[in-house]
């Protein structure tokens, strides 16, 4: 039988923001207040990373009545924090990220390679074309998922690609979709600005670009979902109004 030591460090003022710590175990009524607090922890930590912790949870996560043992729920917490954010004790927290995935028919039409390697090898070694083929197209297939861009919008920059933008010198954010986007990539594209363009995402969206000093007049950026980007931009805005 394991003998519980008394609760310790159990009130509001231990729990640093952003990390979610161990409750040792105590009487009845100290235990009760512990699990309190490492709720109100898990509930700090899920709002901090806009995440919806209690969603993901199952019918079995409840807290283990172990001395010295973390509850699956803050485990749980830390585990869908971390993969949110960045640093989110550090205060860096991701407010919106999209991957720019190829879509499913680009992976289709890429798989013509697979025939017309064997068709090649077929008069050779018909086995030397089904590994060629397999080589190829497996090399494609990582090609597009390796190059496949990120879009993240943080309190302080955007990132888009490798390319980084501060918050403080977005403008207006206006978004495009169907024939309006198409004629934002052509017609009415300024050969001074920045791409990050992907046939296979038909939407985008259009930063406008305050910083006097910076030649490019606006950044297009192809999403698949533009207004909750725009959405992150503002809301990050809002949240540092002096950076």
């Amino acid at each position: 039988m394991v003998r519980r030591q008394p609760a310790t460090g159990n009130n509001k003022s231990d729990i640093p923001v952003g990390k979610c710590q161990r409750y040792p175990g105590g009487n009845s009524a100290s235990f009760a207040r512990s699990e309190r607090v490492t709720a109100r922890c898990v509930q700090v930590c899920a709002s901090i990373a806009g995440v919806g912790i209690l969603r993901h949870l199952s019918p079995g996560d409840k807290y283990l009545n172990v001395v010295n043992h973390e509850s699956r729920l803050v485990q749980k917490c830390r585990e869908l924090a971390t993969q949110t954010t960045k640093s989110v004790c550090n205060g860096e927290v991701i407010i919106y990220r999209e991957r720019l995935w190829p879509t499913a028919w680009l992976y289709l039409s890429t798989a013509l390679t697979i025939p017309a390697s064997i068709l090649v090898f077929m008069p050779i070694n018909i086995i030397a074309g089904y590994i060629t083929a397999a080589i190829l197209y497996g090399g494609i297939v990582l090609f597009l998922l390796a190059s496949a861009p990120t879009i993240e919008v943080d309190e302080t920059e955007l990132r888009a690609g490798k390319a980084r933008l501060p918050i403080a010198t977005i403008g207006t954010v206006l978004t495009f979709d169907g024939a309006e986007a198409t004629l934002e990539r052509g017609q009415r594209l300024d050969a001074r600005a920045w791409l990050l363009i992907r046939g296979w995402v038909s939407a985008v969206a259009k930063l406008e670009i305050l910083d006097e000093s910076d030649p490019t007049p606006y950044w297009l950026l192809s999403s698949r979902t533009p207004e909750l980007l725009s959405e992150a931009i503002v809301k990050a805005k809002l949240r540092t109004p002096n950076k």
